[in-house]
């Protein structure tokens, strides 16, 4: 019994690693899995067995490919997998991507209609007790084009499509797609720009008509390291029509905790004041952003932010007026 769950187990590891990247040399996946190459052979003829279309690679090392396109084959889940699958559909099905609540929803019907009785009551205790927003206000994305990328990421392929800048210029580019990063009801692609020799941030709700590029890549690492990072600084870095410099009468730490993450920069005045530099093409954000500091502060900006700034600031007295009436 102890052999047939290690066996199961090793079966799901080799899976998840044929579903990782587009070719495994023979020998790599020996030492991923600390086994033999023959017992390498034996796992991937039971995957083919239960339906996995897996192929095999020739070369000077030899090697496995899961071949995309096919039908879906019985999935290989264990418990915690089951659950975090179904648990991340029903969230799915709230989200901001274009398309995908149906095909959420419909995904999630046909997993619990094969899980275990057990597994299907710890889904909806998680489900009853959790509470996920429906999508409002942020801006839609094609989930096609979502998939695109992701799949392009993986298997290090370029890829080609219009784009349309803040400004409203249209470019054509080609790039090497590395991250996508949900950030602020936003996704944004993470890529390396050939053309431009130089890494880039793309909002994805400005791509039109991706395609791939059919030409291969060698992965680079992103600056810093980590995508949502990079992401963040790339938006800090932009200047809008709108700016404003702010000063809190509060600690910088304190601000930081409070103001949306990737919308300004705090700079320490001193112990108990600082400042916050931010922008926006939106008065009536950048005004509720301004806001969100939570104590006294004095505003630098245009005309226009001041009288937005008032605006908000009336709206609230009405509110709290009509209350107390």
């Amino acid at each position: 019994m102890g052999d047939t769950g290690a066996t199961a187990g090793r079966l799901l590891s080799l899976l998840s690693l044929l579903q990782a990247r587009r070719d495994w040399p023979g020998g790599e996946l020996q030492e991923r899995l600390s086994v033999s190459a023959r017992t390498v052979r034996r796992d991937v003829e039971r995957l083919r067995e239960l339906g996995y279309p897996i192929e095999s690679v020739s070369g000077p090392t030899g090697g496995y490919r899961l071949r995309a396109g096919a039908a879906m084959p019985p999935l290989l889940l264990d418990d915690e997998e089951a659950v975090a699958v179904a648990i991340s559909l029903r969230t799915a099905a709230r989200s901001a991507v274009a398309g995908i609540e149906e095909t959420a929803l419909r995904a999630l019907v046909k997993l619990e209609q094969v899980l275990p009785s057990q597994l299907r009551r710890r889904v909806g205790a998680l489900s009853e007790a959790t509470s996920v927003p429906a999508s409002s206000g942020g801006v839609m994305v094609d989930a096609g084009a979502l998939t695109l990328f992701a799949v392009a990421a993986r298997d290090r392929e370029m890829v080609r499509f219009d784009y349309s800048a803040r400004e409203g210029e249209r470019t054509q580019r080609v790039v090497e797609p590395h991250a996508l990063v949900t950030l602020g009801r936003r996704w944004y692609l993470v890529a390396w720009d050939p053309n431009r020799s130089g890494w880039r941030t793309f909002r994805l709700d400005r791509v039109v008509a991706p395609r791939l590029a059919s030409r291969r890549f060698v992965m680079r690492t992103i600056p810093g390291g980590e995508a949502a990072a990079f992401v963040r600084a790339s938006i800090t870095k932009l200047t809008y029509r709108y700016e404003a410099i702010v000063t809190y009468q509060a600690p910088a730490e304190r601000l930081r905790e409070r103001l949306p993450v990737g919308w300004g920069r705090v700079e320490e005045i001193d112990e108990q004041t600082c400042a916050y530099h931010t922008s926006d093409d939106d008065l009536d954000w950048l005004a509720l952003r301004i806001g969100m500091g939570g104590c006294n502060f004095t505003v630098q900006g245009s005309p226009e932010l001041i009288a937005a700034l008032d605006r908000l600031g009336r709206r609230l007295l009405a509110a709290v007026d009509q209350g107390g009436g």
